[in-house]
């Protein structure tokens, strides 16, 4: 799909309103299994800095490992509603790319102190 029609599908968003989204960096603090989950996921809490930390289920079994997914830092979404997900409740959304092999997080190239906010 090119990106013009892409574009149309989902239609344009003013600038306020991508500001209404909190999108922040943050740092992976704990993992844990998630057996109850019926895709494969991992319970993983994050530290957004002023935000405070959350948890969130994130599918991303197939391409981490819960020990190397701690210390790492992330893009987080933490301005939705919290989410019950089986016995669980989500509090942001860990932000990724599916692909054939699995979800790929997204990457910050750099350390930023967390709970700084994507401009």
């Amino acid at each position: 799909m090119s990106e013009t029609t892409e574009t149309t599908q989902v239609g344009e968003i003013g600038w306020a309103d991508f500001e209404k989204v909190l999108i922040v960096a943050g740092t992976i603090t704990r993992v844990e299994a998630f057996p109850e989950a019926r895709k494969p996921a991992w319970k993983v809490w994050a530290d957004f800095g002023p935000y405070g930390e959350r948890k969130t289920s994130a599918q991303v079994v197939a391409l981490y490992k819960a020990e190397d997914l701690v210390g790492r830092q992330i893009v987080g979404i933490i301005n939705f509603p919290e989410k019950q997900i089986g016995p669980f409740r989500s509090q942001f959304l860990l932000t990724g790319f599916p692909t054939p092999d699995g979800v790929v997080l997204t990457a910050i190239e750099r350390n930023v102190p967390n709970g700084t906010r994507l401009a």
